[in-house]
């Protein structure tokens, strides 16, 4: 008697790659990915192409959170080294916006965005190796391997980028057990020199005055910060018009595509950099808190998956990968609502953007890859 073999649907032979995928974790992400075309539609339908170029971008950075997703933690591990030398080298690219912080390869790129993920996976991976057995020497390695890149980018310049990278490293050096002690010194002296320049600001910020280590227009910025009224219709302007936009959207906001500083264009950058200035004046605080609940949802989820994980190297790559978004929705928000000086950090899933839209498809990928590999090991 033959035996009759049933050859499997494609909807069958596709379920083993959906297995495991963290459905909170994509359910926030779908939240922000829906306010995100929802603003850009309005802040962007008169910019050509730009709302259908979010929308490809979005689709871009899916798939490859879906790919990413079906590589196991381990696997990750050995992309750590290579990435993390490429990003270092890529970092000298070419000159576009004056700043040396392009690359081009068919399509032009930012090469730094690169960090933004190979830096937690290298140092994830390095504290891997060294599993049970730290020594204070290993912490000075890991710290030196994040001065490297960020000095770069710095130097580029880029602080926006290089704070980013920063915190991702200085998440995953805290996660490996960094003591308190060693902590707190760094964090009070880094309170008191602002308190510092809020007190001499009239002195610090005075014609002719230059700083040691900033750039001119790093310095600019936080005068521009302390006193945007010093120049209202030049560097002060984004500040300005930010939180007159942020302030006139009241309790509800204006209404959908009603944003009168954002239609009549006052509010500079106001799909990239600047969009939370125009959600904020259609939407109001009550769409704000909603958004920040979204993006607290996911921050929440992702520390979840990292106490959750297998290993050391899952537990502190997903907790450094979530500390980049909480990083990137802080300063984003808070630049553009003027308590931080104006840096170039989109916000995630909401501003225009093609390579930061991959960097966090990726993110979000690893995520997903991290609590996927979490279910397999308990089933």
């Amino acid at each position: 008697m033959a035996a009759v073999f049933d050859k499997p649907s494609l909807l069958q032979r596709s379920l083993p790659l959906l297995q495991g995928f963290d459905g909170l974790l994509a359910f926030a992400v779908f939240l922000l990915a829906s306010a995100g075309l929802l603003i850009m539609y309005s802040s962007g339908y008169d910019s050509g192409t730009r709302f259908a170029d979010h929308g490809r971008n979005m689709l871009i950075a899916g798939a490859i959170m879906f790919v990413v997703a079906q590589i196991p933690p381990q696997r990750l591990m050995a992309f750590a080294v290579p990435l993390y030398v490429v990003g270092v080298v890529a970092i000298f690219g070419i000159t576009k916006k004056g700043a040396r912080r392009w690359l081009y390869v068919g399509v032009v790129i930012q090469p730094s965005e690169i960090l933004k993920i190979a830096m937690p996976l290298m140092l994830a991976w390095w504290f891997q190796k060294r599993e049970g057995q730290l020594r204070p020497l290993d912490f000075m390695a890991a710290l030196l391997l994040l001065a490297a890149p960020v000095g770069l980018i710095m130097k580029q310049p880029d602080l926006g980028t290089s704070l980013l990278v920063l915190a991702a490293g200085l998440a995953v050096i805290f996660f490996a057990g960094l003591s308190w002690k060693l902590i707190v010194p760094p964090v009070l002296v880094g309170l008191v020199a602002v308190f510092l320049v809020v007190w001499f600001e009239p002195q610090l910020c005075a014609d002719g005055v230059r700083w040691p280590v900033l750039h001119d227009y790093q310095q600019q910025r936080i005068c521009t910060l302390l006193d945007p009224s010093r120049d209202p219709l030049g560097k002060g302007f984004h500040i300005i018009q930010g939180m007159i936009a942020i302030g006139s959207g009241g309790v509800f906001g204006k209404g959908f595509m009603a944003g009168t500083q954002t239609h009549l264009e006052f509010i500079p950058e106001r799909t990239t950099d600047f969009i939370f200035a125009a959600y904020s004046e259609e939407f109001g605080l009550v769409g704000n808190l909603l958004l920040i609940f979204a993006f607290l949802f996911l921050i929440l989820r992702g520390m979840a998956i990292a106490l959750e994980a297998p290993t050391l190297f899952s537990r502190l790559l997903a907790g450094a990968l979530t500390m980049i978004f909480f990083t990137y929705a802080f300063v984003n928000m808070g630049m553009v609502s003027g308590i931080l000086p104006v840096v170039g950090v989109p916000l995630p899933f909401i501003s225009y953007g093609g390579t930061a839209m991959v960097t966090l498809g990726l993110a979000i990928g690893m995520l997903m890859s991290i609590a996927k590999s979490k279910r397999l090991v308990q089933t």
